[in-house]
């Protein structure tokens, strides 16, 4: 993937806070994938997006989970267009399997 100008491989600094916003919202075994224009710079975008794999949660509990992590990294990162991808066992959704093929494992 080439990687210029936007590249998440030119602002190492945001890493270290996506993984530990990630731990403290949906729990230390929780897992992320960055994926979209932030890896990839031939896209368009200046968007970050996000995947994170989980444990099985309920609905209001994945919500909450994701509100928290989005105001952990507003509180970490200053204020950034974030969008939160939540997969838990099981899911299929295309969505999901771009964010793998394509994304970086933070």
């Amino acid at each position: 993937m080439p990687c210029f100008g936007k590249c998440v491989c030119n602002e190492p600094y945001l890493l270290n806070p996506m993984r530990l916003s990630a731990a403290e919202s949906f729990g230390p075994e929780a897992r992320v994938w960055l994926f979209g224009s932030r890896v990839d710079d031939s896209k368009r975008g200046g968007d970050i997006d996000l995947l994170v794999q989980t444990r099985a949660l309920s609905a209001d509990t994945a919500l909450q989970s994701k509100i928290r992590m989005l105001g952990l990294l507003e509180a970490r990162l200053g204020e950034r267009k974030i969008d939160i991808v939540i997969e838990q066992p099981g899911d299929v959704r295309p969505i999901v399997c771009v964010a793998h093929e394509t994304g970086l494992a933070l």
